[in-house]
């Protein structure tokens, strides 16, 4: 059967492989422009495409009637979207003989939108999954097929945890497209009145805020990393904190004071006279490296 893919990321390359393995004929990939501040931890959809000699698009406006005619000239009889960013138009879901479908880094209706997977990190959830689903008209709203769910690791990052939910969707699509193809494949309506959206990360999220619980702090880190990597003001430099771990120390300094520092990390304190390790950080213009390791050349203001 032939098919047009809309990809991006490690996710768009996972479905793009899932598909060729299956016997899928690729018409044409469409993707979005690759970003060097985004690209650094995730693989280009665009290179993957040149390598497979697969017709490959980057189109700022994929509604735009000079790619839906080139889309209807295919004649695909599947669409299928990974991670691409876009809204598909109704136009263009017309399209496709036997619909349009997408695999969402959710369970949905829960954090329909942008960044469901670092969503579930940041906000400490026991639980998360993957969808496949029938595109519609409206962001994240149609009729799923299937999910499938997996526990995330109390200090389990944003991007460990894409690495594994790209296989696992990867999995899921083939069977969806087995019983697609088989005629068994279920259409669930979406419990519209359950639903909750996420929105894309930015720096502006970076920040540590001390006046959270330890745990709040720790997933607010995870869920950041690799991209756009949580920041903190230590010693009058703001550094990318990259991990960190529970602290069994107590103190009454202020949320944000340094009340350690040595070979087990920098120790701050934060909500409720509760205090965070530092694991793992990078001062502006070095690499990352461990605190312990940072520490034997540098020192920061303790008022422990």
């Amino acid at each position: 059967m032939k098919c047009v893919v809309l990809a991006y990321h490690n996710v768009g390359r996972a479905g793009i492989e899932a598909l060729e393995r299956n016997g899928f004929e690729i018409s044409a990939i469409f993707t979005h422009k690759d970003n060097p501040s985004e690209n650094i931890w995730f693989g280009s959809v665009a290179e993957l495409a040149g390598e497979r000699g697969i017709p490959v698009f980057a189109p700022e406006e994929i509604n735009h009637p000079v790619w839906i005619g080139r889309i209807r000239a295919m004649a695909p009889d599947f669409l299928f979207s990974f991670y691409y960013r876009d809204l598909v138009g109704e136009e263009l879901l017309s399209i496709p003989k036997h619909g349009c479908i997408n695999l969402h880094g959710s369970l949905l209706p829960k954090y329909r939108g942008a960044a469901p997977i670092q969503w579930a990190v940041l906000n400490g959830d026991a639980v998360t999954g993957v969808s496949t689903m029938y595109l519609d008209r409206e962001m994240d709203t149609g009729d799923v097929i299937y999910t499938e769910q997996t526990p995330v690791g109390e200090f389990e990052t944003a991007g460990e945890l894409f690495d594994r939910l790209a296989v696992m969707g990867a999995d899921l699509l083939v069977r969806t497209l087995q019983d697609i193809d088989a005629g068994a494949a279920p259409r669930t309506p979406q419990d519209h009145s359950a639903a909750t959206y996420t929105r894309p990360l930015t720096r502006d999220d970076s920040p540590i805020d001390w006046d959270q619980s330890p745990r709040a702090i720790i997933k607010h880190i995870c869920g950041l990393e690799p991209w756009p990597v949580a920041t903190a003001q230590l010693g009058g430099q703001t550094f990318k904190i990259h991990a960190a771990d529970y602290s069994d120390r107590s103190t009454r300094k202020a949320p944000g004071t340094i009340v350690a520092a040595g070979k087990d990390g920098v120790t701050v304190a934060c909500a409720d006279g509760q205090t965070v390790r530092i694991t793992q950080l990078q001062a502006p213009g070095k690499k990352r490296m461990s605190a312990a390791d940072y520490l034997l050349g540098h020192t920061l203001p303790v008022e422990g």
